[in-house]
């Protein structure tokens, strides 16, 4: 929906980016990581028409699509994968395809794991950066304006 009241967030955002960029540099994300994280999640609210029982929440079920992704990003910038790579080890040929062909080399609970451990990482930062962003709303005296557009977008559903 166009002008929709996440719409609304975008200002905002810019400038909590600004602000959380230290947290993002001591977390493990690159900004290329946290960019794609950001794409999975969705802004909700839980009781707009009260502002100040009001909370900005993100949805972050969404984010496992994107651990894909953040693997080929950690590839191409020289990393080594995120899931554990313990596959190859385990020996030649085996190894090898343990990383292809799950229960071979035992990589692939290694990669859960490794995959929902990101997963995780990524939905603490998350929330971390959503209780800046509503903290900043708050300051900015922009809250109740946000809570009353999510209330009316909520009303209209």
């Amino acid at each position: 929906m166009t002008n929709d009241w996440t719409d609304q967030l975008a200002g905002a955002r810019m400038q909590v980016d600004q602000q959380f960029q230290d947290t993002l540099e001591a977390s493990e994300f690159s900004n290329q990581e946290w960019g794609l994280v950001m794409t999975a999640v969705d802004w909700e609210m839980e009781n707009p028409d009260n502002p100040e029982e009001a909370t900005l929440v993100a949805d972050t079920s969404k984010l496992p699509d994107v651990i894909p992704e953040l693997q080929n990003i950690q590839q191409e910038m020289g990393g080594s994968p995120m899931a554990s790579d313990n596959s190859s080890s385990t020996g030649g040929v085996l190894g090898r395809l343990g990383e292809f062909l799950p229960g071979l080399g035992g990589g692939s609970g290694e990669s859960a794991e490794a995959d929902e451990a990101k997963v995780n990482d990524a939905e603490a930062l998350v929330r971390n950066y959503t209780e800046v962003l509503q903290a900043h709303l708050k300051e900015q005296d922009r809250w109740d304006d946000i809570c009353a557009a999510a209330a009316k977008h909520q009303q209209s559903d």
